[in-house]
């Protein structure tokens, strides 16, 4: 093995610090591995879900940002399959996409779409509904703005946006706090305190979390005036923001 590869737990391999990738053959290990490093993942794609019954009416489309594998774009069908609509994942993961399709089945694959490609870069239509879990986080500070302002033009009046995001304490001391309970539940999930120290050198100047009011502010310039938070366990929240 390289010697610079970085083991972060579940067979999943960084090329290095800030090496962290959802490309190769981390999406062979992907459901495993966000599983056990998010706290309340499944919850939260559920209460996504749940969240998508105020928004999706019949000729709904959606779109799912970052849809890795599929789950949330396979949780939202799930609790509307009484109405007929469209869900299109996007992802900058080929073999992410790839993982997805292999999901769909007679039942959704009329319903579900996952394509390939950068959100900066693909035409959003207007929509109802659009939700991201645990992806802006990976957006550069200097082009995240631009996700969030693209979302609001995409969205229809009275469309909702939901996303989940890893987020930093509004101070050094709670930061600290939230880091130290992070830790300690990744190693109650299995994970070794090597590979809990590799994640964290894997994913620097990676993954940047802001706090809950920065991820405010952000919808603020975008135009949003009606938000909230829908889920908070320390450093990991939900957001709603309506149009």
């Amino acid at each position: 093995m390289n010697k610079n590869k970085l083991n972060v737990g579940n067979k999943i391999k960084s090329s290095g610090t800030g090496g962290f990738s959802f490309k190769g053959s981390t999406s062979k290990f992907f459901e495993d591995h966000i599983t056990k490093s998010i706290p309340f993942f499944k919850e939260s794609r559920l209460l996504t879900a749940k969240l998508s019954t105020f928004f999706i009416s019949e000729d709904s489309i959606v779109y799912d940002l970052g849809c890795s594998t599929g789950l949330t774009a396979k949780s939202i069908f799930d609790a509307n399959q009484n109405k007929d609509f469209k869900i299109y994942g996007l992802d900058l993961s080929r073999e992410m996409i790839k993982e997805a399709k292999k999901k769909l089945n007679k039942k959704n694959k009329k319903n579900i779409k996952y394509v390939y490609g950068d959100v900066l870069n693909k035409k959003l239509n207007k929509s109802d509904l659009i939700v991201s879990n645990y992806f802006i986080q990976f957006i550069h500070p200097k082009k995240r703005q631009l996700v969030f302002d693209k979302i609001y033009k995409s969205l229809n009046y009275g469309g909702g946006f939901i996303f989940f995001e890893k987020t930093r304490g509004p101070d050094a001391r709670f930061q600290d706090i939230f880091t130290q309970l992070y830790n300690e539940f990744k190693s109650d999930m299995g994970f070794s305190e090597k590979e809990i120290l590799n994640k964290s050198k894997s994913i620097r100047g990676y993954l940047e979390p802001f706090t809950e009011k920065e991820n405010f502010n952000f919808l603020k310039r975008a135009g949003f005036k009606d938000f909230v938070t829908v889920f908070k366990y320390y450093s990991f929240q939900g957001f709603l923001a309506i149009k």
